[in-house]
């Protein structure tokens, strides 16, 4: 597994990070068992960058990286504040981000986070500004080690950047979302801030793998929010209408060069964001402990070629981006 810089943390991750929204039961239930299989395949596939929330499942996700025993190695868990109830939308103090991020330390079971990440949180609190504060005292208070954000869109990022603390910023970037290449990468290496990727492969669809008969859980996400009833439409399938986008899928296959049920779609795909030399690591969801080392093989696969790349582009432009619903 390579390993690049986080930004200013200065702390070198693998690559490709492990994504542990899943381990929360958010898509669909997850037997304890199975989840520290994942943990397990992460730390076995040299996966040291792993992403979770305090919302996710309510705080399970959080709760079972802290009772894994078997952390790799230089493993830093990022985690974020600011989708709980008691902060989102309108109740952020410095208190109770404090306390919202004393809690998942606790479940963590660590004495200082790695990486706290605001958690999306609306424009106009961002704009105020006093957020960034908090988090600058709680860095010096000693519960953070470091501080990011997740961010829906580029405003938000750029806005953002605009902060000397930041040290990273997490973004959906993929095939299927990509106006970061222009607008963001080169401004945040700039300024020294490691890119975390999230939606890598737009909530499963560029897995290859599903058909306009998949159904999903009804505790999936991709099932209750794929129109944006519950959150921003962004967060599931990149914006883009699930029939629609399995239809691109099929086009991006013939420009890939890979046939329905190939597992190689999943890899190219991440190695086409491993391609930009601005991103820190690629955060990808598992759902089984085969999936996170095919993951995690993507990092040794060779760089796709300067034509390809070109093609991916006007693939995006030409077919996908007027399909996303949501700003960008």
């Amino acid at each position: 597994m390579h390993k690049r810089k986080l930004g200013k943390t200065g702390i070198n991750v693998s690559e490709i990070g492990l994504g542990c929204w899943q381990l929360g039961g958010d898509f669909g239930p997850l037997a304890d068992d199975r989840a520290g299989a994942i943990l397990e395949a992460a730390a076995a596939s040299g996966i040291t960058f792993w992403d979770t929330a305090d919302v996710y499942g309510g705080g399970m996700s959080e709760q079972r990286i802290g009772d894994f025993t078997h952390k790799p190695d230089g493993l830093i868990v990022a985690t974020k504040v600011g989708r709980d109830a008691s902060l989102y939308p309108d109740g952020y103090s410095l208190d109770g981000v404090r306390a919202s991020l004393a809690a998942s330390a606790q479940r963590l079971g660590v004495k200082t986070l790695d990486l706290a990440q605001l958690h999306c949180v609306p424009p106009a609190v961002l704009q105020q500004g006093d957020i960034f504060s908090w988090m600058e005292t709680l860095k010096a208070e000693g519960l953070i080690h470091h501080w990011g954000a997740s961010v829906e869109t580029i405003d938000e990022a750029n806005l953002c950047l605009q902060q000397p603390g930041l040290a990273t910023l997490q973004i959906i970037f993929n095939i299927f979302r990509q106006d970061a290449a222009e607008a963001l990468l080169n401004r945040a290496a700039e300024n020294n801030v490691g890119i975390i990727v999230r939606l890598p492969l737009a909530s499963g669809l560029l897995s290859g793998k599903f058909s306009a008969d998949t159904r999903f859980d009804s505790s999936d996400h991709r099932n209750y929010n794929r129109d944006g009833a519950a959150f921003s439409v962004g967060e599931t399938f990149g914006g883009i209408p699930f029939a629609k986008g399995v239809e691109l899928v099929e086009n991006l296959r013939r420009i890939l060069g890979v046939q329905q049920g190939d597992s190689d779609m999943a890899s190219l795909a991440l190695r086409w964001i491993l391609d930009h030399p601005a991103v820190s690591t690629v955060i990808v969801g598992a759902s089984s402990p085969q999936q996170v080392a095919g993951n995690a093989a993507a990092s040794e696969r060779p760089a796709l070629d300067s034509a390809l790349h070109k093609q991916l582009a006007e693939f995006y432009r030409g077919e996908v981006r007027s399909h996303i619903r949501g700003d960008i």
